[in-house]
């Protein structure tokens, strides 16, 4: 996408197979990328509220590159990924005269990524989609491998469909004025990359958190390009998620997605459970004699260096067990857990005992 300072993860899908564009200031030149991919006479750009400018340079760029292209704006945050707020969009993607050939581009955070594919991936019974996310989370984690979905009220993504994108173009600059919150709740998918598949990519963060939390451009590209590389890699392995290797993406997930749940959708940022959840994971491998503690100390002070929470808020910890019954990972009845076994490997542990997972909450009862 640009002449300096850029990179190309390809994830190999066969006739699915894409590129993810990592670059600086590259958002004006998504309209000609995309052009050179395929003839695109019409595209829908789908963005939440936050990125307004980042949406309208990519609608003009594309604009310029001779398509129609119509806007549609949800609301920020979680509570968008669900099913009326996809209705509404099915809606107006009618309304502009949507058809098959219509390209979808989600242009923000997981949530806009996430909903955005969900629609692609049903309206029509299938358009092209293109993902443009703009927050850290999104970058290297939720925009890449063809997850799409909503959540239900009781469990997150619980609806959704396999739909992969097109192709996916990050624009690091932009996350220059991403809010300190945003960025560090994206720092714990980082993180969690060294520990499930990279131990020397950890220890680079380890080195390098200063340089990250200051966003230097080359630091994250590299970082940026790591992650995507590492969860393709995953993801060519196991696209559809059915031989369990993609579930080791999911390390920490289980606690966080429960902690969503039980505290409301929003108040708790996904990258915030998650660094939790690392956590709490990490207890219940040292309970079964998986790892030593101070692979739990190690991870607790990076995260904590990140900038982000390590300590599981107040919640009734029957309410986060119920809840994690209803995990996609549930087989049979029983809890399924991705757990280390050393630093940069984790495996699913099946029939895990509910007490050992009720004293590495560390929540009341």
């Amino acid at each position: 996408m640009s002449s300096t300072a850029s990179d190309k993860v390809h994830v190999q899908l066969a006739e699915r197979s894409y590129d993810i564009h990592i670059g600086s200031g590259t958002l004006g030149q998504i309209g000609a990328a995309l052009a050179a991919r395929r003839r695109v006479t019409h595209v829908v750009v789908i963005a939440d509220e936050n990125v307004e400018q980042y949406s309208t340079e990519v609608a003009e760029a594309i604009a310029d590159a001779g398509a129609d292209v119509d806007v549609l704006t949800i609301t920020a945050g979680e509570t968008s990924k669900s099913i009326d707020a996809a209705a509404a969009l099915w809606d107006e993607m009618l309304t502009v005269g949507a058809d098959r050939k219509t390209v979808i581009v989600a242009v923000g955070g997981g949530v806009v990524g996430d909903l955005a594919g969900f629609v692609a991936a049903t309206y029509a019974r299938g358009v092209a989609f293109v993902q443009v996310p703009t927050t850290l989370l999104a970058q290297v984690d939720s925009s890449v491998g063809g997850k799409t979905g909503i959540n239900l009220s009781s469990a997150k993504n619980m609806v959704g469909a396999f739909w992969q994108p097109l192709a996916v173009f990050i624009d690091t600059h932009v996350l220059r004025s991403l809010p300190e919150r945003e960025y560090a709740a994206g720092l714990a998918e980082v993180i969690k990359y060294g520990v499930i598949q990279d131990a020397d990519f950890f220890t680079y963060l380890e080195q390098h958190i200063d340089e990250i939390g200051s966003r230097d451009d080359a630091v994250l590209r590299y970082v940026v390009a790591r992650c995507c590389r590492l969860k393709a890699d995953v993801v060519e392995a196991d696209e559809r998620d059915t031989s369990g290797r993609r579930a080791i993406l999911n390390y920490g997930h289980t606690f966080a997605h429960a902690l969503e749940v039980a505290s409301g959708y929003g108040k708790l940022l996904h990258g915030e459970a998650v660094s939790i959840g690392m956590l709490c994971a990490s207890r219940l491998a040292e309970s079964l004699g998986r790892i030593d503690a101070a692979m739990t100390q190690r991870q607790q002070k990076l995260l904590q260096t990140a900038g982000l929470p390590v300590a599981m808020p107040i919640a009734n910890a029957d309410n986060l067990l119920e809840i994690m019954r209803h995990d996609k990972k549930v087989e049979h009845g029983g809890l399924r857990f991705v757990l280390p076994d050393r630093l940069g490997h984790v495996e699913l542990v099946d029939h895990v005992d509910p007490e050992l997972v009720r004293a590495a909450l560390g929540a009341p009862s």
